[in-house]
């Protein structure tokens, strides 16, 4: 298994799985991604933050990583942290401990470039997903309502649930 960073011949990939998320949204929540401008995903690809995880030569899951995120975390972003956004598991990998994996990779992405959490966000009234963030090592920091969206995917003006794990020398 590898995490690998994508290129822009990954973008197809990507869009299938936000559509496969998407649909699991529709069936699952009340809610779902509003979809993603493909500029922004190209220039994400070309910044070196969007990832994914490759299972027995196949695309397991993908997700996008920040160093900053002041929209969302306001006064909290002061501190240094790695921001986990989009993480997809493809429909045959569900259940199967991906979500893991990932923190276990932000973890040492932490640990090698300094940063104290991992961090992420999802709607507050998803109590399943937040629970699920919770059993995978997260613990509640706030909810977050955000005044101004108009740098971010539309689906941010739900009030959130923020999220994180402290990593480094107090990491148990």
């Amino acid at each position: 298994m590898q995490i690998l960073t994508c290129t822009t011949s990954d973008i197809d990939v990507l869009f299938w799985f936000y559509d496969q998320a998407i649909e699991y949204q529709k069936k699952t929540f009340g809610k779902h991604w509003l979809g993603f401008e493909r500029e922004r995903v190209m220039r994400e690809i070309e910044e070196g933050r969007q990832f994914k995880l490759v299972r027995d030569g196949e695309v397991a899951a993908v997700f996008l990583i920040t160093n900053d995120d002041p929209v969302i975390w306001k006064e909290l972003d002061k501190d240094r942290a790695v921001y986990l956004h989009r993480i997809v598991t493809h429909p045959e990998h569900r259940g199967k401990g991906i979500v893991p994996i990932i923190v276990e990779w932000a973890r040492e992405f932490c640990r090698t470039h300094q940063r104290e959490f991992i961090r992420l966000d999802t709607w507050l009234d998803n109590t399943k997903l937040v629970a699920y963030y919770e059993a995978c090592g997260f613990s509640f920091v706030r909810n977050a309502n955000l005044d101004d969206i108009s740098d971010l995917p539309s689906h941010y003006q739900w009030e959130l649930a923020l999220l994180q794990i402290r990593v480094g020398t107090r990491d148990p």
